[in-house]
């Protein structure tokens, strides 16, 4: 089939006059199912539209958005399969020098905010035009919201970007009724009746049983409310029970969110991931060296979409939903001998899973009637007494994938939540977990173990980990493995003091060894732990939260996770004066940094027995001494959980 048209010479080779839909995206133009753009452009060509491709446009150049002509039904806009600012800048604000997702990994191919940029640079030239947006970046941003990177409360991006719609979710549904309506000559203003989508109006009085929420302007003045706000949004995401969201702006303009769209079916996941992808990305980004990300998926599989995790840093409940969707085994190995064909396979199917992989069916049969549960999640604090923990399909489904000719090993390396695994009552899955599907090293995310920050991130008790972390080495144990775990840990977190920092650091000194992975906590568009950050409220619970924001602080809490790295010494030693926890600045077993920092000449006295052999003391900077000592050798990553009980 080729690739969709990215030149006028493309269409004139397809036979293509006029595109019916002008795609402006972020990223380089991949042609994989795990790009949005390639699933979205091909369900429209498989109802019959045609879509042309305008990848990283020069957003300076008003021509550049011109290269395909005037679309008949209108220009679709995605910021990329990431936030544009989450891929522009670290947490700290410096800015990140790579993009994986553009051709070579070149940086600064996007504009900050690439969304509402695209959306005003084609508002500019078709002024008549409609412009619907999708992606990650406006389904996150899709009512008002805080954006961390100008520490400002901002409008809907729907009125940033000048756009007409936003389908927002996955948006494989939305899209489709949003074509066939403008098809059918309905008018962009007057389609307001789709599920995923949001739109504008002057007048709120047509929505059907919608609930009004508080205006932009009272939530800009008042924090608090836009929490409550918040709280609204977070119980009306679910597509049986949801409802019409309605926000005011100024000058009578409100904007409205529809309920989201029904999941989707098992037959349509697999209808979707069917189509005739190319795989791979456009053949023009060869002579750049590629697109790095497509590594990361060439060779993976997706089995499933949705999370009913329900982690308050994450935002999978605002754009996939709660609601699990699963594909069947038949096409995801029909997916897998298309891999196994590729000629740079080499045996490995690097990934079988989604946002978490050991999710593949509803946490309750309830939910494909009756919705999710507004009022409670299905992990936490505790299992659901209705949650119907079975891994049997998704062990089947691995069992089939590893009897292929020509795979080696099939690798779990999506997130495996293992609170649902250690409720599942039969150890088979776990077993063959350990004893096939891992690569020598398996990531979980406890993100901290102090139950008082757990509760704040949505995460089960320190308790269930421990618990986990026992059951893993047992079982590697059996099977003769030396297979490790690879803990995400994170600082900063809401709820997080310098004494819940302490109390992580003293457990990674019991297990003796430095994580290398370390994030701080990074407050992104439509989650639970952003508006705690923003507000010092629990949205869901309206109570206060403590909220590290002072830099410096923050940087105290990083350092104490990595204690061990001579670097830190010096914000090591003040946090734990600060936290009055002097009783960790000694010698003994039970102490995390000494009373001097490495290098300097009491250090070496200590290690020598004293002065050098002329009995002379040298005298050395303790700055330059750290950092030196910084490039001493520390244990990795590897020793993590080693054979010890936790």
């Amino acid at each position: 089939m080729g690739f969709l048209p990215v030149s006028k010479a493309d269409m004139e080779a397809q036979g293509i006059e006029q595109l019916d839909f002008v795609y402006v995206i972020g990223d380089a133009y991949v042609d994989h199912p795990s790009f949005g753009h390639a699933i979205i452009s091909r369900v429209l060509q498989a109802h019959g539209y045609s879509v042309g491709i305008i990848s990283q446009p020069d957003w300076k150049d008003a021509d550049s958005i011109t290269v395909l002509g005037r679309p008949r039904l209108g220009f679709l806009v995605s910021g990329g399969n990431m936030d544009s600012m989450v891929n522009h800048y670290y947490v700290s604000g410096k800015r990140r020098r790579t993009d994986a997702y553009t051709p070579g990994g070149a940086a600064g191919k996007r504009p900050d905010h690439a969304a509402v940029v695209y959306g005003n640079l084609i508002r500019r030239t078709y002024k008549d035009v409609p412009v619907i947006l999708g992606g990650i970046e406006a389904s996150l941003r899709r009512l008002a919201h805080y954006d961390y990177w100008s520490d400002s409360f901002k409008r809907s991006i729907l009125l940033d970007s000048q756009a007409d719609l936003i389908s927002y979710g996955m948006g494989e549904k939305s899209i489709v009724e949003i074509a066939d309506a403008l098809a059918a000559g309905i008018a962009v203003r007057d389609i307001t009746f789709i599920p995923g989508t949001v739109y504008r109006t002057g007048c709120a009085d047509d929505v059907c049983d919608g609930i009004i929420l508080p205006g932009y302007r009272d939530m800009k003045a008042d924090p608090a409310k836009y929490a409550q706000s918040f709280q609204i949004q977070y119980r009306n995401t679910d597509p049986f029970t949801g409802k019409a969201l309605v926000e005011e702006y100024p000058d009578n303009l409100y904007v409205v969110q529809n309920p989201p769209a029904r999941p989707l079916t098992v037959q349509e996941m697999d209808d979707i991931y069917d189509l005739s992808y190319m795989r791979t990305y456009h053949p023009s980004y060869e002579k750049l060296g590629g697109v790095p990300a497509v590594a990361e998926i060439k060779f993976s599989l997706v089995s499933n979409r949705g999370c009913f995790g329900g982690c308050n840093f994450c935002a999978l409940a605002f754009h996939q939903g709660r609601i699990v969707q699963v594909r069947s085994h038949e096409s995801i190995i029909r997916e897998a001998e298309r891999i196994i064909q590729d000629p740079d396979f080499k045996g490995y199917i690097h990934d079988v899973g989604g946002p978490t992989a050991n999710f593949r069916h509803p946490s309750c049969h309830k939910q494909l009637s009756r919705g999710v549960c507004k009022n409670r999640q299905c992990l936490f604090p505790k299992p659901c007494p209705n949650l119907e923990v079975d891994h049997s399909d998704y062990l089947e489904l691995l069992r089939k994938l590893r009897a292929l000719p020509g795979v080696k090993k099939v690798f779990v390396r999506s997130g495996i939540r293992f609170d649902y695994l250690m409720a599942d009552p039969d150890d088979a899955f776990f077993r063959e977990l350990v004893e096939h599907h891992i690569s020598g090293q398996l990531k979980v995310a406890p993100e901290h173990i102090s139950d008082r920050v757990l509760s704040t991130l949505g995460k089960p008790s320190r308790q269930v980990y421990d618990e986990f972390v026992r059951k893993f080495n047992k079982l590697n144990d059996r099977a003769g493995k030396k297979q490790f775990l690879v803990p995400y840990l994170m600082s900063s977190h809401p709820g997080s003091t310098l004494k819940e920092a302490i109390e992580l650091a003293e457990y990674i000194r019991d297990l003796g060894y430095m994580p290398e992975q370390v994030q701080d906590f990074y407050p992104t568009p439509s989650t639970v732990s952003t508006v705690m950050y923003y507000t010092g409220i629990d949205p869901m619970s309206g109570r206060k939260v403590y909220v590290c924001r002072n830099p410096h602080e923050k940087a105290m809490q990083r350092a104490l996770i990595q204690y061990r790295d001579p670097a830190h010494y010096a914000l090591v030693r003040e946090a734990l004066i600060k936290g009055n926890r002097q009783d960790l600045i000694g010698c003994g077993p039970k102490c995390l940094i000494r009373p001097w920092p490495p290098g300097t000449n009491t250090d070496r006295r200590r290690k020598t027995g004293g002065n050098d052999k002329k009995g002379r003391v040298s005298r050395t900077d303790s700055a330059d001494a750290a950092k030196a000592g910084a490039k001493r050798k520390t244990k990795t990553i590897r020793n993590v959980h080693k054979k010890k009980t936790v």
